[in-house]
């Protein structure tokens, strides 16, 4: 069965975004499903992971045609501030430059739904054809950026195929949405772009339990969660530390900032001349500015190791040497719904979690079921800490270890072939 599968994000894309279709397109062909993936030629992507490509399966066709992207002029402005929001980092508030308040308005207001708009009808004047000659019936798009979408509501209207929409994040609801500086004029033509994607489609597919209540009452479409997942990852196993190195993996936005949590490590430090000396708090990925100063005014500088980005392989290789992993999400109701790729591959890392998020969050519900960690609300800062110290006990003991269970079925073989079984429906 043939599948064209069209994504802004795949290799050489670093980050969470790309890792997803990746990995679909690996197992699908275990399943009978042979993918056919349609990219960007030349996008702007704001990290880059080399390794990745060489997940891509032997054989498999990948189509490119030109993107025009604004980033690009945008750079005139400020190729800071530019490079800074499209990794999805903006500033609170108060913190904002003119700059970057000017980059929001113009993005949020004149490139609806996002930048990435230019690409749609390019895409499907090409398609249609790719389509019809290659009498393939079946597409699915991923967003974001969700104008992919539309790349997939216009082929379903002009060429009849069956349409699969993915989102990895929801729409309107996320985060960063309400940051963008939207007029109400805007606001509404989101709303109704969310509503014609979520109606047209034949099969929604999300990533969580939160995403799939708010579909379901936007529109009577099928709406299916399959999560992200872990993969069998062969890298060459690190030691664990012999500092109690606690690690978050991944972009660390301003509104992640438990400041209770930086709050709780810096009085065990000063309470206890043990958990002073071993303790490090290790940051891997981009981390903004106001996550910084909160974690410095809390006094944990001397404790900070800042790794920046790294290659996927390393990620793991640290996630796995790593005593305790970090999972921060927003304190907000719009990030109940998100389930980070990243949860699974510390789950799979046996590593255990340490999660602060908002009431509620899907991320609790999974952490208690497969008995990976700890999950605690951002103001609970007596559990918080105590859960950090209990942590520390057992690594001096030697006893810090992870208990995980049932988790084979967030395998990324084993949700392919939940996917590949409604593709087949």
């Amino acid at each position: 069965m043939k599948v064209l599968i069209v994504t802004y994000y795949w290799p050489p894309a670093g980050g969470p975004g790309v890792q997803r279709w990746l990995k679909f397109v690996k197992y699908f062909r275990e399943f009978d499903i042979e993918p056919i993936v349609y990219v960007p030629e030349n996008p702007t992507y704001p990290m880059e992971d080399d390794s990745l490509s060489s997940e891509i399966p032997e054989g498999v066709t990948v189509l490119k045609q030109p993107i025009f992207e604004p980033y690009r002029f945008a750079q005139v402005f400020s190729k800071k501030e530019t490079k800074t929001i499209s990794k999805g980092i903006i500033a609170g508030k108060e913190r904002q430059s003119f700059i970057q308040r000017l980059l929001l308005f113009i993005r949020g207001n004149f490139f609806i739904p996002d930048a990435r708009k230019f690409w749609v009808n390019p895409s499907v004047k090409y398609l249609k054809d790719y389509l019809l000659d290659n009498k393939i019936e079946t597409i699915i798009t991923t967003g974001p950026p969700h104008s992919v979408h539309l790349i997939g509501k216009e082929l379903k209207n002009q060429v009849g195929v069956r349409w699969f929409a993915d989102f990895r994040d929801p729409w309107t609801t996320i985060g960063y949405h309400n940051k963008l500086k939207l007029t109400k004029r805007s606001k509404r033509k989101h709303k109704v772009l969310e509503r014609e994607v979520l109606s047209e489609a034949d099969h929604i597919i999300v990533t969580s339990f939160t995403t799939q209540k708010e579909f379901d009452a936007i529109a009577n479409t099928p709406v299916s969660v399959i999560t992200n997942g872990y993969d069998t990852e062969s890298v060459i196993e690190k030691q664990l530390d012999t500092t109690f190195t606690v690690s978050h993996i991944g972009s660390l936005l301003s509104g992640r900032n438990p400041s209770y949590l930086w709050k709780a490590m810096y009085e065990l430090t000063q309470e206890n001349e043990s958990f002073s000396k071993f303790f490090r708090l290790q940051l891997v990925g981009a981390v903004s500015d106001d996550v910084l100063s909160s974690i410095k005014e809390a006094g944990l500088s001397e404790f900070l190791v800042l790794e920046g980005y790294v290659p996927h392989a390393d990620a793991i290789k640290i996630q796995r040497s790593s005593q305790l992993l970090l999972l921060i999400e927003i304190d907000s109701k719009d990030t109940r719904c998100i389930i980070p790729g990243k949860l699974f591959e510390y789950m799979i890392s046996k590593r255990p979690i340490l999660a602060i998020g908002p009431a509620e969050a899907d991320i609790s519900k999974l952490i208690s079921e497969t008995n990976s960690g700890y999950f605690f609300e951002y103001k609970e800062y007596d559990k918080i800490k105590k859960q950090l110290w209990d942590c520390f006990t057992q690594f001096e003991k030697g006893t810090l270890i992870s208990k995980v269970e049932g988790i084979n079925k967030y395998s990324r073989s084993a949700l392919t072939e939940t996917f590949a079984k409604l593709l087949k429906q």
